[in-house]
C-alpha cells in the first residue's frame, strides 16, 4: 500500500489486476484501485473534484478531471475516512496513475489540493 499526507489528509492506495478484456477489437488490461482518504486534521473537509494523470507504457499520458469521486463529493469529519474503489483500462500490461483532489476546509472555506502519490499497475505475468 502506498500512502501520502498533505495538510493532514492521508491518502492510501492499493491496486490489483482485474484481467484482460477486448474493447474496440483491441486487447486491454484492466486494473483496479482502492483509495482511502483519512482526515487527520482538526477540521471537516469536503472533496470537490479530482485530477488524474494516467500513464500507459504504450500510449501517451491521459489527463482526467471531474467532480468528486465515483459520483460523490464526500464530507470527511476529523478522525473519519472515505474509501472507494475504481479502475482503468490500459493498452499495456504496465502503467501508473497520480493526481490530486481539490478539497475545501468547511470551517474556513479554504480551498486546497491533496496530492495522490504515484501508484503503479502491472499484470502479474508482465514482470518475472
Amino acid at each position: 500500500m502506498i500512502t501520502q499526507v498533505t495538510k493532514g489528509i492521508k491518502i492510501s492506495v492499493s491496486t490489483n489486476f482485474d484481467g484482460t478484456f477486448f474493447k474496440n477489437y483491441k486487447v486491454h488490461f484492466a486494473f483496479g484501485y482502492t483509495i482511502t482518504i483519512e482526515n487527520q486534521s482538526k477540521d471537516p473537509v469536503q472533496l470537490t473534484s479530482r485530477h488524474w494523470q494516467i500513464y500507459d507504457s504504450l500510449n501517451e499520458l491521459e489527463l482526467l478531471d471531474g467532480k468528486g469521486v465515483i459520483g460523490l463529493q464526500p464530507v470527511i469529519q476529523p478522525g473519519e475516512s472515505h474509501t472507494y474503489s475504481s479502475g482503468c483500462l490500459l493498452a499495456s500490461t504496465i502503467g501508473a496513475m497520480k493526481g490530486h483532489y481539490n478539497m475545501v476546509t468547511l470551517t474556513t472555506s479554504e480551498n486546497f489540493r491533496v496530492y495522490i502519490p504515484t501508484f503503479k499497475f502491472s499484470a502479474p505475468f508482465a514482470l518475472n
